[in-house]
């Protein structure tokens, strides 16, 4: 009896934690950028008025970039390319990134791979 009491605490505690770390998780989803405990500058694009949303994106200096596209990308725009980087990958699902230090101040263009989705990356 003692044992199944221990192992239902600890069954509740790791359900807690799993379910705060969930909550967590969903609540800064929806953010355009943010900076994490481990120094990720975080993007997620989606698609407006056919093109990325947002399209002027402000990141630091320094900080690694990782940049996800949403489910509302179709087509050439999952083929996403930020050349000043050296950035050029297929991004097939929301789970695909790409990740890049951004080692210069400026004003750069992202776009898919043919140049009909366009955007700006501003580095502080």
């Amino acid at each position: 009896m003692k044992n199944t009491t221990i192992l239902l605490i600890i069954t509740v505690i790791i359900i807690s934690a799993g379910a705060f770390v969930f909550v967590n998780g969903n609540a800064k989803e929806n953010s355009d950028e943010e900076t994490k405990g481990n120094n990720v500058q975080e993007i997620t694009l989606s698609m407006r008025n056919y093109n990325y949303y947002p399209n002027t994106i402000t990141v630091k200096k320094g900080i690694p970039v990782r940049i996800r596209l949403d489910n509302s990308i179709t087509g050439c725009y999952r083929s996403f390319t930020i050349r000043e980087f050296g950035v050029a990958k297929n991004l097939r699902t929301p789970e695909d990134y790409v990740e890049f230090i951004p080692d210069r101040k400026g004003t750069f263009t992202f776009a898919c791979s043919m140049g009909m989705g366009r955007g700006k990356i501003i580095v502080e």
